[in-house]
């Protein structure tokens, strides 16, 4: 797993190619910016228009992200109609249950999310006030990579979280520690399955299991709409239980998908705003100017 980390063939990599592709990305672009640093300050006449370089690839992206945002409701729109027109109302009502009970697992553990940014001496209310645009841009793309920009302006200009930690925590939170996708969705389905096979799900020892093998099996998880059913053919042959479960809860996927991205999300920028408040590594300060 480590190694496919590595990226052997970037190009390769920026269409997808491997399910680890955009961690593969993510760490040329690191290695790229190690490399730009060390380049502006060994010759300083090139240090300008690398930064130029950086700033005009930004903007273009910013722009590139308001054009599919003014889109998006129209195709989330086609999205559900497809859903409802291909599942019956008798296979809708039968998962109402799941639907609910994941909403409510997602509830959760944003309400842990505020609690841990309470503990570095951040508002809980005043946090999700404004991370509120970027999580509902989440919820209707239902993609952790393309909510990346968002995602990294929102921390720096709303946060006060500095460019670095906000680039590092928003790229490689949306392909590793998925709350949504990569860790509740998978960890439903092994428990609701497992009594099927003659597993306590509530014994302690399929608990641990469960949880060692989620969190491994979370790094690398494609930050793409339906990421977590990719997520769940991982976990539950781990676990020696069948995937046939995943398969039948397709037709609903995009209906829990929305609030699982938004929290996939929500714990990306968590963690940046923490790791920027242990390090007592802030931004100038940016929120109030932006208020």
């Amino acid at each position: 797993m480590l190694v496919s980390f590595i990226p052997t063939n970037p190009f390769a990599d920026l269409t997808g190619a491997r399910s680890t592709s955009i961690i593969a990305v993510v760490i040329f672009g690191v290695l790229t910016g190690i490399a730009a640093r060390k380049v502006m300050a060994e010759k300083e006449a090139l240090e300008s228009p690398i930064r130029t370089f950086v700033d005009a690839t930004q903007s273009v992206v910013m722009r590139l992200v308001k054009m599919i945002m003014a889109l998006t409701p129209y195709g989330i729109a086609a999205l559900m109609a497809k859903v409802v027109a291909t599942s019956s109302a008798g296979d809708i009502l039968n998962l109402l249950g799941f639907i609910v009970a994941s909403y409510l697992a997602i509830f959760l553990m944003f309400l842990v999310h505020g609690f841990l940014v309470s503990l570095v001496g951040v508002s809980p209310k005043e946090y999700f006030q404004k991370i509120w645009p970027v999580l509902t841009f989440a919820f209707s793309s239902r993609s952790s990579a393309a909510t990346i920009p968002l995602n990294v302006e929102a921390q720096v200009t709303k946060l006060n979280v500095p460019p670095a930690i906000a680039n590092l925590s928003a790229s490689f939170g949306a392909t590793i520690g998925q709350n949504g996708c990569a860790g509740i969705y998978p960890a439903m389905l092994a428990v609701m399955v497992a009594p099927t096979v003659g597993i306590d799900p509530m014994d302690i020892n399929f608990i641990l299991s469960l949880v060692a093998i989620i969190t491994i099996s979370s790094f690398g998880i494609a930050g793409v709409g339906g990421g977590a059913t990719f997520a769940a053919l991982i976990v539950l042959p781990a676990m020696g239980l069948p995937v046939t479960i995943a398969a039948l809860l397709i037709s609903i996927e995009p209906l829990i998908d929305m609030a699982r991205t938004a929290l996939n999300v929500s714990g990306a920028m968590t963690a940046g705003t923490i790791t920027s408040r242990l390090l007592k590594n802030k931004q100038p300060e940016l929120t109030r100017v932006n208020t």
